[in-house]
């Protein structure tokens, strides 16, 4: 592959991941709030941390069959389009995201939220400061739903077909550099992969320290 060919994947990849993991986070953020704040719903957090490990080529599976032409989905063609593969990844990560924020709120509830109350604040006042308290382990949970679904190549491939020019992402152009025996190209690529989720690290964690400081 050519240097403008990677530059390509590489953005593509970014755009995907980034989109499907702000999908995400905006609806297990708010299901990790209800799951944290309301104890009779805390079982549902088992089974969603049950699902974290859950193999990206079964959710891959799964909507390939809703999307196809045949499938209920399939009149709104999104197969082997990007829109298909961010959904895909959206889902994928939703059980990450949910579960580490959900962790991370449950206890800021449990030591700051309680403390709050008994010091005579209001509801509103409890919520903005248990939220203030988990900045640090919520914007951890989107970075770890963001690492998974930038490197995941079960969906991307099952309903983005890696398709050159429109739904290849680096994944999936390394599987297929590996299946021409391309091995430098595949490498380089992983590498680049690897830049791009320890680049993101990083910065979240240099963000971090200027807020303590």
């Amino acid at each position: 592959m050519t240097s403008s060919e990677i530059l390509d994947v590489s953005i593509r990849s970014l755009y995907v991941a980034g989109t499907a993991t702000l999908l995400a986070s905006s609806w297990s953020l708010v299901l990790a709030f209800l799951l944290a704040s309301k104890p009779r719903l805390r079982p549902i957090a088992s089974i969603l941390e049950s699902l974290v490990g859950i193999p990206t080529v079964l959710v891959g599976l799964l909507l390939y069959m809703l999307l196809s032409r045949e499938g209920p989905l399939g009149v709104l063609e999104l197969l082997y389009t990007p829109q298909a593969i961010i959904l895909g990844e959206a889902i994928l990560v939703t059980p990450l995201i949910t579960s580490v924020a959900y962790r991370v709120i449950k206890g800021s509830i449990e030591t700051y939220g309680e403390l709050a109350l008994t010091l005579g604040a209001s509801r509103l006042q409890v919520i903005a400061t248990v939220l203030l308290e988990s900045i640090h382990g919520v914007v951890a949970s989107i970075i770890m739903g963001f690492s998974r679904a930038i490197g995941e190549l079960g969906v991307a491939l099952l309903v983005g077909g890696g398709i050159k020019g429109y739904t290849r992402t680096l994944t999936t152009a390394i599987a297929l550099e590996v299946s021409r025996g391309r091995f430098e190209e595949a490498i380089y690529m992983g590498l680049v992969l690897v830049v791009i989720v320890a680049s993101i690290s990083v910065v979240a964690r240099i963000l971090w320290l200027r807020e303590q400081y």
